[in-house]
């Protein structure tokens, strides 16, 4: 199945920039980042933020969008079948050579995840200016892996980004 990620969620003061790879088929038939029910990322976001998650999506965009948190995908689309990322196969990434230089304030880049951080590595690479921090944190997915974390467990390694805020 050929997946589209979505525009990004941006404003030009954004300091932390959170990326993923591709949304979960959940996701994309929402139309929302991080869709999925029991994906962790919005309850680790606003524990972080030290704000109640708000029910719904348009005010938890509100929310990072006020606190200076951008989030996009390595991804612009790919071929998968299902939601894994072990799935993706014929990659095609988002233009982060026009897209960066509209985040004056970026301090931090962080990876959810490390298939985001190898998807970058391999098509992207360094052209972040030199003051930009990289950050692989844990995945918010609720998919099982080697690595499987608590949310718990989750926060505290996701916590880093409040320093950068």
């Amino acid at each position: 199945m050929k997946c589209r990620s979505f525009a990004p969620i941006i404003q030009a003061d954004a300091r932390v920039l959170i990326l993923g790879t591709m949304p979960s088929v959940v996701s994309l038939q929402k139309q929302q980042y991080y869709g999925h029910p029991q994906n962790h990322f919005w309850p680790i976001i606003y524990s972080i933020l030290e704000l109640p998650l708000p029910v719904s999506y348009e005010q938890r965009v509100q929310g990072v969008i006020n606190n200076r948190i951008a989030i996009w995908d390595v991804l612009a689309s790919c071929d998968r079948e299902g939601s894994a990322d072990s799935a993706i196969r014929k990659e095609t990434v988002n233009d982060f050579h026009s897209f960066l230089p509209r985040l004056p304030q970026l301090r931090l880049i962080c990876f959810n995840g490390t298939k985001a951080r190898d998807l970058w590595k391999k098509h992207i690479g360094s052209i972040a200016p030199a003051s930009v921090e990289f950050k692989t944190l844990p995945s918010s997915s609720p998919i099982p892996g080697r690595k499987i974390k608590t949310l718990s467990q989750k926060i505290d390694a996701w916590m880093i980004i409040k320093d950068y805020l």
